[in-house]
């Protein structure tokens, strides 16, 4: 009775540790779709075409370092003295060219008498000292609050002909798309809706690494309890069958969760224009997250006909023919003198491990996150500017997600059940 209730209690754990191990799949499924769903949103209200590459942006910025630097606009003492100096030289030139023009030899009468005239009542020394007090008093004129409140009008105005023009249509969307997401995390400005979402994905980042530790660690101890029990011969079956729930678990998580993020961003730029920053922050310039699946129903969704079957060859052969062996496997374990003795059964389970392509999947997927990763870091550096006006600083978040490691994880894991049921019928095996 007591060996009973120990096999009833190892049963009872193998089915908490699958149960958690699949409640963690839904969790991570749920949380990455939020986590997605999240980067989209601020990938699309921070995306570089309502940002850095709408001229109306530009256009908005710009004018307000202008109308801030119309605003604080006064003439300093300074520049009341260089421009007395050049007032004074203006007219002082045009004092002398004036007296040297009448003063040239004239041929009618009439420009005689004029000379005569000019040269009988104006004396051109006096004229010229009349210059400074007269340059003084247009400076002072030009100088007072008067005139400048009325130049700042002018210059305001034409700033607001700027403003008022639209020169790309991406403001309409632009507002739709603030509104919506603004509402949707309960937010007013933008500093406000980037720290929400940095702490958002922070949130979200926790939990996707805990249920993939919770996961994980569920099939370890189920493998732990599995090697415990390896000399109790009538318990391999039903702990094999548990081991290969435990592989599905793994192989549709797998399948379903992110597997690669790129994310390529101008993290910032400042230009200095008239003692004023213009400033642009946190520009995705592309994002983009697929999973296995995902990445066969986009390729089987293109118009050319070999990316259609490229797709097709990773869901046969990545996707659908680990499947039909570990369920070939369940059956062979679960009934091995009468339905595991079936030819299909048997090349299911031995055999077609051969065509089983999920090893080079995971390789192939490292070594494209490594490409692009690489690739990424070589264009972006070269938007890395700095100089005394303009300084670009890129960003680059690609990374591997949850999906790769699960899916890892299922191969290693499958490559042990296929080693174990290898031994222990060696004669099917051949």
């Amino acid at each position: 009775m007591k060996y009973t209730v120990l096999n009833i209690i190892m049963l009872v754990g193998l089915s908490l540790l699958l149960g958690g191990a699949a409640y963690s799949g839904y969790r991570l499924a749920d949380v990455s779709a939020e986590r997605e769903q999240v980067k989209e949103d601020y990938s699309l209200s921070n995306s570089v075409t309502f940002g850095l590459f709408s001229i109306d942006q530009w256009r908005d910025r710009i004018t307000e370092v202008l109308s801030s630097q119309i605003q604080d606009y006064h003439i300093t003492k300074a520049q009341q003295r260089d421009m007395l100096i050049m007032v004074e030289k203006e007219m002082h030139g045009l004092v002398s060219k004036t007296v040297a023009e009448i003063n040239k030899p004239q041929k009618g009468l009439g420009a005689k008498l004029k000379k005569l005239a000019f040269n009988t009542l104006v004396d051109s020394a006096e004229l010229q000292a009349q210059v400074k007090p007269f340059a003084k008093t247009i400076v002072a004129k030009i100088s007072s609050p008067e005139s400048e409140k009325r130049l700042k009008n002018i210059a305001g105005s034409k700033v607001n002909q700027l403003t008022s023009q639209i020169y790309d249509s991406v403001s309409v969307a632009n507002y739709a798309v603030t509104k919506y997401v603004y509402k949707k995390y309960k937010v007013s400005d933008p500093i406000a809706f980037n720290n929400r979402i940095d702490q958002k994905l922070a949130e979200l980042k926790i939990q996707l690494v805990q249920y993939v530790c919770i996961m994980l660690g569920c099939v370890l101890v189920a493998l732990l309890l599995w090697f415990a029990l390896r000399k109790q011969v009538h318990l391999q079956t039903p702990l094999f069958i548990f081991a290969l729930l435990f592989a599905f678990v793994m192989l549709v998580t797998g399948s379903l969760l992110p597997v690669v993020e790129v994310d390529a961003r101008i993290q910032s730029l400042h230009l200095a224009l008239l003692d004023g920053n213009v400033e642009f922050k946190n520009q995705v310039l592309f994002y983009q997250s697929k999973s296995i699946l995902g990445i066969v129903e986009t390729l089987i969704g293109q118009p050319k006909p070999d990316a259609i079957l490229v797709g097709v060859l990773i869901l046969l052969f990545i996707l659908v023919l680990p499947l039909l062996r570990l369920i070939a496997k369940g059956i062979y374990v679960f009934s091995p003198k009468k339905l595991g003795r079936n030819g299909v059964v048997r090349y299911l389970t031995f055999e077609l491990g051969k065509w089983d392509m999920s090893d080079v999947m995971i390789v192939g997927m490292l070594m494209t996150y490594i490409g692009l990763n690489g690739i990424l870091k070589s264009q972006l550096s070269s938007l890395n500017i700095h100089t005394e006006s303009l300084n670009v600083i890129t960003a680059n978040g690609t990374s591997l997600q949850p999906g790769y490691f699960i899916f890892a994880g299922y191969v290693l894991f499958a490559a042990l059940l296929s080693y174990i049921l290898k031994r222990v019928s060696p004669h099917d095996a051949l």
